[in-house]
């Protein structure tokens, strides 16, 4: 598939490289690509030259799938920058968490439990196909589970739209997925936002980001 990735930190570095090595042929979306080339993104880009730069727009326009790899406070914006036309009938991987550093660490959740940031992407572009997963662990496991107890840890889907779902579905198990659990309407997404707190306290306790729930059923 043709593929953007929106943001050029390390969780969307690490998830344009590994759909890459798939096959895919992948555009990282930025806010200013001459900056964005001019810092150290330009180490990354010449290890990996088959993953193409862009504006949030033009990495957009061209897309099939649309990856929402930024922080979830620069969503919103990002995504607007990216277009409302471009984003239409498209599927769009949610991975952000709607985190808030300004008081330092631990950060808190910037949308209450009766939404998701999931929730308010799919109401300001309500002609995507929003869908939520992946924001449940750090980004090596996102693409490469088997480094972690072989795979056998769960990640979960949330979103309206049942084909979106089964495509995202797809994109996890070639990542080496086998628990994929679909918990249902995009509401959903509130739960796993919500895991966020016990992650990053876990991660504090367990010094490292390698760990990840199975759901033991």
């Amino acid at each position: 598939m043709r593929i953007a990735v929106l943001g050029t930190g390390s969780v969307g570095r690490t998830i344009a490289a590994r759909l890459a090595e798939l096959g895919h042929q992948v555009t990282i979306g930025t806010r200013d690509v001459a900056a964005i080339r001019a810092g150290e993104h330009a180490h990354w880009a010449a290890q990996h030259p088959e993953v193409g730069l862009a504006t949030f727009a033009d990495a957009a326009t061209g897309a099939e799938l649309v990856v929402n790899a930024t922080s979830g406070t620069g969503s919103l914006p990002a995504l607007t920058a990216a277009g409302t036309t471009n984003l239409a009938g498209k599927v769009l991987l949610d991975i952000a968490n709607p985190l808030d550093f300004s008081a330092g660490f631990p950060p808190t959740l910037t949308v209450p439990d009766t939404d998701s940031l999931a929730e308010r992407i799919q109401r300001e572009f309500p002609q995507a196909r929003v869908v939520k997963s992946l924001n449940t662990m750090t980004a090596e496991l996102m693409v490469r589970p088997r480094q972690l107890a072989e795979g056998e840890h769960s990640v979960f889907v949330s979103g309206d739209d049942a084909e979106a779902k089964r495509i995202v579905t797809g994109l996890l198990v070639s990542f080496g997925h086998t628990d994929v659990i679909d918990l249902g309407d995009l509401s959903t997404a509130r739960g796993t936002e919500m895991l966020m707190p016990l992650w990053l306290r876990l991660y504090g306790r367990l010094d490292t980001a390698i760990f990840n729930i199975k759901v033991v059923r």
